[in-house]
């Protein structure tokens, strides 16, 4: 199984690398990092051959949600190095830029055998700790081969992976048996990892670290006089501002034709952008334009002073966060294309009205969560978008009440970082602590 598995990869990656070379060309991507997913790492990462917990996030999402552990492991386990990898480059540019308390940051090798062997004897890790769905067979066979315990934390088995999954289950049930445990963010999840194989005395249902790993604004007074971001955006308290989140290819057009409406009614309203994918920055700046706004990147914006354009598109990264604070309602993409939606917790801890497309099945449990609890609204189709956009903006009260609802969500449903921290500590003791281990709590969010 394994063997083929190998074989298979070893194709695959043989298949896509003009994919890679294009892209290396075209837009820089993969130089830097090619020698480091060989397994190749910089011998000063560990210079000292230091154990370690090496954690895993793939992009920019799993890094802010694995941010939320970053000061308990330190805390709990001072004496083990903290490594984070990650496989895309806006996810390793915020790693490196943005979390504090980790002693190095690398790419994630490609899971073949003597690439993982590499990279675990340089990295030396007592834990492994994979954000999310991160199976990699290779690399978790080589951890059990060497005594590496591992954990799946903040895992989700959604409906879109379900079937992948459960396709080639003779093998994933022998990759699941070398995970020691896993940290679940559902019910659902859970039911359908023990089908593919899992240990049910493995499996634990922690509710979602994302809730965790989100700041309270009120733990940061005067943030917004202060943060450096929002100094490029000195907008009007009366000034409507509309905030499309992480949105991919056939996203945009609805959302510039809902604004075209919402600029019939209040010509100051200002749209920001912000494109999941960095390459497509410049496309959707020329699209901007086609439609007859006008425009400006972020990085072209002066400090301390109100963007006098239209739209404003969002070409940086690890700001769009921030930006949530002075937004009037937020849409949040990836869901009006069957992609499976993105995180909607980010502009709900700010308290803003959120609307979000048909494709949430990434974040099913999150949004159906919101949905039954009035935190958030649900469209079809771009024209439903455009309709509810309006509605919501002129409407001040149902404004206030989804936001204070879904504010009031994320702080009811924090806590699975304890949770987890409870199922490591079982599975990884500190040397120094005499803690004992507590029983874990079911999750209050749950299906």
């Amino acid at each position: 199984m394994y063997l083929i598995y190998s074989l298979l990869t070893f194709a695959f990656f043989v298949t896509v690398s003009p994919y890679f070379g294009y892209q290396a060309l075209r837009y820089r991507k993969y130089v830097n990092s090619f020698w480091q997913r060989l397994g190749y790492l910089p011998v000063s990462l560990n210079v000292d051959a230091e154990s370690s917990i090496w954690i895993h996030a793939v992009s920019v999402g799993e890094v802010l949600t694995a941010r939320a552990l970053l000061p308990e492991l330190r805390e709990r386990y001072p004496s083990l190095r903290l490594f984070m990898s990650t496989t895309t480059m806006t996810g390793q540019r915020l790693a490196r830029e943005n979390l504090q308390g980790l002693d190095g940051v690398f790419y994630f090798p490609f899971d073949l055998n003597f690439i993982v062997n590499r990279t675990l004897r340089l990295v030396k890790p007592k834990l492994f700790i994979m954000m999310e769905t991160e199976i990699w067979p290779n690399l978790l066979r080589a951890c059990h081969r060497y005594d590496v315990k591992t954990i799946l934390v903040n895992g989700r088995i959604s409906s879109r992976s379900y079937p992948r999954y459960r396709a080639i289950r003779p093998l994933f049930c022998k990759v699941l048996a070398h995970v020691d445990r896993f940290c679940m963010q559902g019910n659902e999840s859970s039911r359908r990892l023990i089908e593919l194989g899992a240990d049910p005395g493995r499996v634990t249902v922690t509710g979602t670290l994302k809730f965790d790993s989100l700041e309270t604004p009120a733990a940061r007074p005067g943030l917004q006089m202060k943060d450096r971001v929002l100094r490029y955006f000195r907008i009007s308290d009366l000034r409507h501002v509309v905030v499309a989140a992480s949105t991919l290819r056939g996203e945009e057009e609805p959302v510039l034709r809902a604004f075209a409406k919402i600029k019939l009614d209040t010509a100051d309203a200002l749209l920001i952008i912000a494109p999941r994918h960095p390459e497509r920055f410049d496309e959707v700046v020329r699209m901007v334009d086609s439609a007859g706004f006008s425009a400006a990147r972020r990085t072209d914006l002066p400090i301390d002073s109100e963007p006098r354009v239209d739209v404003v598109v969002l070409d940086t990264i690890g700001e769009l966060a921030r930006l949530y604070q002075i937004a009037t309602v937020v849409f949040v993409g990836g869901s009006l294309v069957d992609v499976g939606g993105h995180n909607i917790l980010e502009p709900a801890i700010f308290g803003k009205p959120i609307v979000f497309g048909p494709w949430m099945q990434n974040f099913k449990e999150v949004a159906e969560t919101f949905l039954a609890a009035n935190g958030a609204c649900q469209v079809q189709s771009g024209d439903e978008l455009e309709e509810t956009l309006q509605a919501l903006l002129n409407d001040p009260v149902r404004r206030a009440g989804l936001g204070a609802t879904a504010r009031a969500l994320v702080e009811s449903n924090r806590g699975a970082k304890e949770r987890s921290l409870e199922v490591i500590q079982e599975l990884l003791p500190p040397v120094d602590s005499e803690t004992s281990v507590r029983v874990v709590s079911p999750s209050r969010f749950a299906p």
